[in-house]
């Protein structure tokens, strides 16, 4: 086993922090033998020792002072005799750095027990390390150093022994060494490495590189002394930094033995992360009998990025290959990419009902850190596949992803020239596919640049005024080749059949200037020049189609071309409208702010990028002998690139009338010098249009747009509807005659929609809200939905990215609620009505709902649903449970009607190095459904 990634953990056990704490206590002894042994040497020769209460000894430190011995001031006078020359050269010294120690209570040395004392907040402190601990005594005779607690006043055992080196800490009862074997006895020591909290009765360090270890408990548990479950191992040898060899290992769940466990195990052992082999899942399927899943290699190729490749297979010949790959760079850039193929079988081979089906899908998000380049950036969002790779997938549950029908991709680099006029440029590739058709769209390459906005005529100083100077230009520039192809034609030649080029260059020229000090005025004018590689020419040939004729189309490959142009002004303002209060009231005044507008647009007839062609028709189908010809005109860039120009003029009035309406009350908060305001109408826009060259129909429908807010900042209500002035004829269509004068009311609804989408919960007002990050909710870069609102992701590898609590510190002392429970609840309504030919018709009518309920303190149930009123019945539903076990979790999702029924269950250890322990059962939907 090793350590890896935190979506792909191996189980290690890690012992570290005791090797530490051998080289920590070597240290430690051997500075206070020096120190023990120099200070002895200087006493006088007794044949008794008067015992001295602590309180009156008369070598005790005061407590306010600390101790410091340099290591120099240990060499004798004979190293320090440059007269004499030894040929042997002097063993180095272990001593090199300053030693430190101190103590509350006293600092006593005994000459006859040859011990020194250190007792209440006793501390050494030499380099890194450092060992604090109620009492702590050096045996000079014995060659051995003790460290243990104290008892309190009530008899409780405190200040036990914690050794620290760097950010390593162990915390045993006791420890005894002896610096002479350099053999040391550890008891009841905890400590914490690689995830994993370890206790064990007895250690015993042999030498600077083997460590054995007695009735050792380890576990992920917060609580150490009392834990929900641990592993129990008899035996144990540690090799600092190399390994860990057990003997039998035993899994006990409340202190209750389980007949889970191993004969023997070896765990490597590594402070980085390292390659190694990922365990198997085992179970059983219905259609394709039993298999293994999730099994593979982890490579840890450096420390910006790792590989992992996993694979499934199943007993009817089904498996499945998979890569994932994340990497990082910090301040530059990170991402990750997934690869899946899956061929999935159905029955066995030679039955009747035996079928085969190949799905693949290809994930890969990159995103580059603002502070790598100002001037460049790079990124990818692509999720790429197979049409029914999230319907006909065999190892993950994606709801969002399989009521969403399209799934799209887009690559993107973008430069920016710095100066003035500054230049950007654009390159993207993108995707588009309906999973429903299977067809695939494709831009690749596309380019788009731009030159800013220059203004010509502008003074170099000061503010622009006037027509003249507030004229200004700009270039821009876009060219794509598009790719229309379907999942069954991808990567083949046919692909590029239908590919088709353009490039557009476009100068708009416009300028703003003010009329009478409160009309703001517009006028600009916008030339397009369009660039085509391929025309269709259109002739009729009467001998086709068995002499009844038939329109034939050529496609012209080469270089064409065609321009358009058109003028445009408008002229708006603003007005005002307040309605003040009587003082003192709650609400003080109610504002309504107009907008209005009125535009005029000229599109010249470009008819000169026009041909025709003669047809015969038949005047009578009673007497097909006569006929007539009749004269059709059309355009060599019809069905093109960028389409055909218009070739009819048009000259149009525009109206538009924006409204907002707001309230200004008095504040809650007695400290605030403002009223607060309150929307209660927002971007109320009423538009139409008149043609005034047209010859019928010169109004268009007008228009209606809107939005009111019913909870500020949370909760909006969108509508919008279209009301027509003209009359239907009696068989639906449209005629030139007001509606009012056709015996009906002024204007028809003919549509109508109305929507709104709300989320919240009881933590609304709570301060700290950690937002998501779209790169890890894999969801969202399915194209899904980043809130569950359709259903999750069940993801049936190591990450299972479904628990979004995983994570979630609970706090062990919590109680059951008595009235505020947390909860969750995300809304989302539609209604539209359609009226255009008399249909009157609500054409959808929906409600999505998806909640969550925590019941208890670690119990949390929720719901993803919904109803749809225009054709009764329940939407897609999704069921889910979840309990926290504390170090466990267990969850359970179902989906209980529709042609996805299937349900899963789950349990297993939070902990990532022990995510191999777990139990998981599920029924997946029927695929042949």
């Amino acid at each position: 086993m090793a350590l890896q990634k935190l979506s792909h953990s191996y189980t290690k056990i890690g012992f570290k922090p005791l090797q530490t704490t051998v080289r920590y206590i070597l240290y430690s002894l051997s500075f206070s033998l020096f120190c023990i042994c120099q200070i002895s040497a200087q006493e006088t020769n007794k044949t008794t020792e008067v015992p001295i209460p602590a309180e009156k000894d008369s070598v005790m430190v005061d407590t306010t002072k600390r101790v410091v011995i340099n290591p120099e001031e240990l060499i004798g006078e004979k190293a320090q005799d440059t007269a004499k020359t030894d040929s042997i050269a002097p063993e180095p010294q272990l001593l090199t750095d300053k030693v430190d120690y101190k103590a509350t209570d006293y600092m006593r040395l005994s000459r006859r027990e040859n011990k020194m004392y250190l007792y209440n907040e006793a501390e050494i402190i030499y380099g890194d390390m450092q060992i604090n601990a109620g009492r702590i005594v050096v045996d000079n005779e014995k060659s051995e150093v003790y460290a243990y607690g104290i008892k309190d006043s009530v008899g409780e055992y405190i200040q036990t022994p914690v050794f620290k080196q760097g950010s390593n800490v162990v915390e045993p009862d006791s420890i005894r060494f002896n610096f002479d074997t350099e053999k040391a006895l550890i008891y009841n020591s905890r400590t914490e490495q690689n995830g994993f909290k370890i206790k064990n009765e007895v250690s015993k360090r042999e030498n600077d590189s083997v460590i054995y270890m007695r009735n050792v408990k380890f576990t992920t548990s917060e609580n150490i002394e009392d834990p929900e479950y641990y592993f129990y191992a008899r035996r144990i040898k540690f090799v600092p930094k190399k390994k860990i060899v057990t003997g039998l290992v035993n899994m006990f769940i409340a202190d209750v033995p389980t007949p889970l466990g191993l004969p023997f195990g070896y765990f490597p052992l590594s402070e980085d992360r390292t390659s190694g082999f990922i365990i198997p899942n085992p179970g059983e399927e219905n259609n394709r009998g039993y298999f293994l899943q999730n099994g593979g290699y982890y490579f840890a190729i450096s420390d910006y990025a790792d590989l992992t490749l996993l694979g499934d297979y199943y007993t009817n010949g089904s498996y499945t290959f998979a890569v994932e790959s994340a990497y990082a760079r910090r301040y530059r850039f990170r991402g990750n990419l997934r690869f899946r193929y899956e061929n999935n079988l159905t029955s066995e081979r030679g039955f009747p009902d035996f079928a085969q089906r190949t799905t693949y899908n290809i994930q890969w998000t990159h995103s580059q850190d603002p502070k790598a380049n100002p001037n460049s950036r790079f990124s990818a969002s692509v999720n790429f596949g197979s049409s029914d790779f999230f319907q006909q997938s065999t190892n993950q549950l994606n709801t969002g992803n399989f009521l969403n029908n399209q799934i799209s991709s887009s690559i993107s680099y973008s430069k920016t020239f710095p100066g003035d006029p500054q230049v950007n440029i654009n390159m993207a590739a993108t995707h588009n596919s309906n999973t429903n058709t299977g067809i695939v769209n494709m831009s690749l390459p596309n380019m788009n640049a731009s030159v800013s906005r220059i203004f010509p005529f502008a003074p170099k100083v000061g503010v622009k005024k006037g027509i003249f100077q507030n004229i200004n230009t700009q270039y821009n520039f876009r060219g794509e080749n598009r790719i229309e192809t379907t999942d069954d034609d991808l990567f083949s030649a046919e692909m590029f059949e239908g590919a088709t080029l353009g490039m557009q260059h476009s100068i708009p020229i416009s300028t703003n200037f003010k009329i009478f000090k409160y009309l703001s005025a517009t006028a600009g004018t916008n030339y397009q020049e369009n660039w085509v590689f391929e025309t269709i020419k259109q002739d009729f040939d009467p001998d086709a189609n068995n002499g009844a004729g038939e329109v034939v189309r050529d496609t012209i490959q080469g270089f064409d071309t065609f321009r358009t142009y058109n003028f445009s002004a408008s002229l708006g303002t603003t007005i005002y409208g307040t309605f003040n209060f009587k003082k003192g009231k709650k609400i003080q005044a109610i504002r309504h702010t107009m907008r209005p507008s009125i535009s005029y647009s000229i599109n010249p007839a470009f008819d000169q990028f026009y041909d025709t062609y003669t047809r015969t028709v038949e005047d009578d189908p009673t007497t097909p002998e006569i006929e007539s010809e009749e004269i059709v005109e059309y355009s060599r860039f019809e069905g093109g690139f960028f389409g055909a120009p218009s070739n009819v003029f048009s000259s149009s009035i525009g109206f538009s009338l924006s409204n907002n309406v707001e309230m200004k009350v008095k504040d809650k908060d007695t400290t605030a010098t403002e009223p607060k305001k309150i929307i209660l109408l927002n971007n109320l826009n009423i538009s139409t249009a008149y043609n005034i060259a047209g010859d019928s129909l010169k109004l268009s429908p007008i228009s209606v747009t809107g939005n009111i807010p019913i909870i500020q900042n949370k909760l909006d209500i969108n509508f919008n509807a279209t009301l027509d002035p003209y009359a239907l004829d009696n068989n639906n269509r449209k005629i030139d005659v007001w509606n009012i004068d056709n015996g009906g009311s002024l204007f028809r609804l003919t549509r109508a929609s109305a929507n709104f989408g709300y989320s919240f919960s009881s933590k609304d007002f709570e301060k700290g809200k950690v937002i998501e990050d779209p790169l890890e909710n894999q969801n969202f870069r399915n194209e899904g939905r980043p809130d569950d609102l359709f259903g999750g992701v069940t993801d049936f590898g190591e990450d299972r990215s479904f628990d979004r609590n995983r994570d979630k510190k609970i706090d062990p002392n919590a109680k059951d609620y008595s009235y505020k429970i947390p909860w969750t609840l995300r809304l989302s309504y539609n209604v539209n009505y359609s009226n255009n030919a008399r249909e009157n018709t609500i054409s959808a009518h929906s409600l999505m709902f998806s909640g969550d309920v925590e019941i208890a303190p670690r119990w949390s149930v929720g719901v993803s649903s919904g109803y749809d009123f225009a054709n009764p019945g329940f939407t897609f539903t999704n069921l889910r449970f979840q309990r926290d076990l504390e170090s466990w979790r267990m969850n359970f999702n179902w989906i209980p009607f529709s042609d996805r029924t299937s349900w899963n269950f789950f349990i297993g250890i939070k902990s990532s190095a022990l995510s191999d322990i777990k139990w998981d059962k599920r029924r997946e939907p029927d695929r042949q459904l």
